[in-house]
């Protein structure tokens, strides 16, 4: 990347050539991105309402990808790195999208026409697993200066397994009970996946893209039982998940009047059949029960979004939105148990069988001006309606008005310094299924559907910076304070807790993305990648009444990567490790936590031209890294004394993967 020099003024943009990630081999424009310095993709499906304004911080062609699940990411990783003419980093207040701030990549296709595509193969070997050699995905993508096009086919496996024991004690330390337990996971997870633009002379756009999917998802868990005071048993819990989901959005924008006129739609839907059994009893036979859980859940979301952009002067631009969003969930459970050879008995569940829809209206004005050549503003004031209404076992009808909107001030205070300060008025998606009852078997316990939920609100402040320090790579420090409302966590229920609003809570987080390039350290062709996240929140327990973290949030993550491609060669090697931490969880009758020690690594070594290939060879799991989980569980609540202790302690051994990559 080209360097300015003293005399540049300020700039939001910087641009990379395909050159600048040669050393890399990249297959996808997807490759490139994820190698520019100090700059970390924002996935599409945030768990935003609707389709609202941009979230994101990736363009294709200076068009956002009409998409969630098979949004900008996935587009890219469609496109071959051959057809990239150049990356932009540009300032998101610049531009003419509303709702994007701070660092924002635009990837420029060519429209030469012709044909290119990508593929990859993988192998895995991990240890008390089955191998597999199924995981691979295949690329397409050509085009001209009026259509291009791209699809793709996917299969992406998943292998899981652990083992070790759990220790079930008295508060006192007493020991109750030994369990040796044995964990494997298999998931297969396929789709197809393409998309569709159309720039004609006219002046219009035209975008589609489309997904479609399935997930098969199977996991065993098996315990050899050893109480104190008793005898042997055996524990068998199997879980599964037959799910199919698809995906299909599309936009059309036209020259309209003084402005632009753009019309965008979206479709979801996914179908999740689970069915999961708990079979418990001693070694001789007897003491016998099983426990059968299942649930179809049919989910869908529907979006139509109307934009209306135009220009009043040069730096100075407005945008009119309209959206309208339809979701829902319907699901169909039964629960029940057999005991001693007798006839299986239904449970009942109440509100485990239920519909649940949300009908809602969004419609916000949207401006955007350069005070100075350096300072630009985004002004965004809007509202949504919602209408939320649930049948079956719980019947409810609720009518919402919400404010909504933010304000955005974007500094470029030199060349390789910008700063970007921001304060939303955000509203929370719902989740639906916070809605439902439904049963833990392997955890015996349960959720308490809610149907009195509303959707949370939040004013949340956040400062960007964003660094270049030239030769010796960039750096992304984000900051931010969350004053909640309504948020959602755990409640008392009934006799039993679930999902519920609190009054207010607070949360604050730091990010930190940085690359470091090592050439001036001695080490050509080697960089640094790191990134990190800290949180710290305060909500009042429903419960007990004392100030906690939000349940179950993350406390911190990080990550480390070290590469070196090697000058003059074609072999790169490196290493990654990365460790997190979370908040225990909170429940009427229990609480937890889960941890992994000390953390996972595993180092690599790639060649990049053999006959042509790149190849990779990657082995994992080198800190010996144990899966950890600890809960308490009360006599009757978290008000009362503690009755038991879990704490297990599970391994699942090293991992060797080999990569092969290539183009069409």
């Amino acid at each position: 990347m080209a360097e300015p020099d003293a005399g540049t003024p300020a700039s939001a943009v910087s641009d990379y050539a395909p050159a600048d990630f040669a050393q890399y081999n990249p297959q996808t424009a997807l490759d490139m991105v994820n190698r520019i310095p100090g700059f970390s993709i924002q996935g599409d499906d945030d768990g935003s309402r609707g389709f609202g304004q941009a979230s994101g911080n990736i363009l294709i062609n200076g068009q956002r990808v009409s998409g969630k699940s098979n949004g900008a990411e996935a587009a890219l990783g469609r496109i071959s790195a051959t057809r990239v003419v150049r990356i932009e980093v540009v300032d998101g207040t610049t531009l003419d999208i509303p709702g994007l701030s701070g660092q924002v990549v635009n990837v420029t296709t060519d429209g030469e026409g012709g044909m290119s595509g990508t593929w990859r193969w993988k192998s895995r070997f991990r240890e008390n697993l089955t191998p597999y050699f199924h995981e691979g995905v295949v690329t397409l993508s050509g085009g001209d200066e009026r259509l291009n096009w791209s699809v793709e086919a996917s299969s992406l496996p998943e292998r899981g397994a652990h083992a070790g024991w759990e220790s079930i004690t008295t508060a006192g330390g007493t020991l109750l009970e030994r369990r040796k337990e044995d964990v494997t996971n298999i998931a297969d997870n396929a789709s197809v996946s393409g998309s569709l633009s159309w720039t004609p002379s006219s002046g219009v756009v035209a975008n589609l893209n489309g997904r479609v999917g399935i997930y098969q998802f199977d996991r065993k868990e098996i315990s050899k039982t050893f109480p104190v005071d008793g005898l042997e048993g055996r524990r068998l819990f199997l879980s599964g998940e037959d799910e199919w989901n698809a995906e299909f959005g599309g936009d059309y924008e036209l020259g309209f009047g003084p402005g632009r006129l753009k019309a965008i739609g979206l479709i979801r839907r996914e179908n999740s059949p689970v069915n999961d059994s708990v079979r418990i009893g001693v070694v001789d036979g007897s003491d016998f029960s099983e426990t059968r859980f299942s649930q179809t859940v049919d989910e869908g979301e529907y979006i139509g979004r109307g934009e209306y952009a135009w220009a009043t002067g040069e730096g100075r631009d407005w945008q009119v939105s309209v959206e309208n969003a339809f979701n829902f969930l319907e699901a169909e459970t039964g629960l029940s148990i057999a005991r001693d050879g007798q006839p299986f008995e239904i449970i009942p569940l109440p509100g485990a069988n239920s519909r649940v829809e949300e009908n809602r209206w969004e419609a916000a004005v949207t401006h955007g001006r350069a005070l100075t050549e350096a300072l630009r503003l985004q002004v965004s004031l809007g509202a949504e309606y919602s209408e939320l209404t649930q049948s079956g076992d719980n019947t409810n009808a609720r009518e919402f008005t919400r404010p909504k909107g933010f304000v955005s001030l974007s500094w470029q205070a030199d060349p390789k310094l910008k700063l970007t300060a921001r304060l939303d008025r955000e509203v929370g998606q719902l989740d639906f299924f916070d809605f439902i009852s439904s049963v833990n078997l392997n955890a015996d316990n349960g959720n308490s559907g809610n149907a009195e939920i509303v959707p949370q609100q939040a004013w949340k402040w956040s400062l960007q910076a964003e660094k270049d320090f030239g030769a010796w790579g960039a750096a992304t420090l984000n900051t931010y304070y969350s004053d909640i409302e309504d948020i959602v966590d755990r409640v008392p229920i009934g006799t039993g807790d679930g999902p519920g609003n609190l009054d207010t809570a607070w949360e604050i987080g730091v990010t930190l993305d940085t690359t470091l390039k090592l050439a001036k350290l001695g080490i050509p062709g080697g960089e640094l990648t790191s990134f990190a996240e800290v949180y710290d929140s305060e909500v009042t327990d429903p419960l007990t009444g004392e100030v906690r973290r939000i349940n179950d949030s993350q406390l911190y993550y990080v990550n480390m990567e070290f590469r070196q491609d090697v000058p003059g060669t074609d072999w790169a090697w490196g290493a990654f490790a990365e460790k997190f931490e979370r908040n225990p969880y909170y429940q009427l009758g229990e609480s937890g936590v889960e941890a992994s020690t000390p953390g996972y690594a595993y180092a690599f070594v790639e060649h990049k031209d053999v006959f042509g290939l790149t190849a990779t060879l990657a082995v994992g799991n080198l800190l010996n890294q144990k899966d950890n989980f600890r809960r308490e569980i009360y006599e009757t609540n978290r008000l009362g004394p503690v009755a038991s202790i879990e704490d297990r302690n599970r391994r699942f051994g090293p991992i060797a993967i080999f990569e092969l990559r290539g183009t069409l």
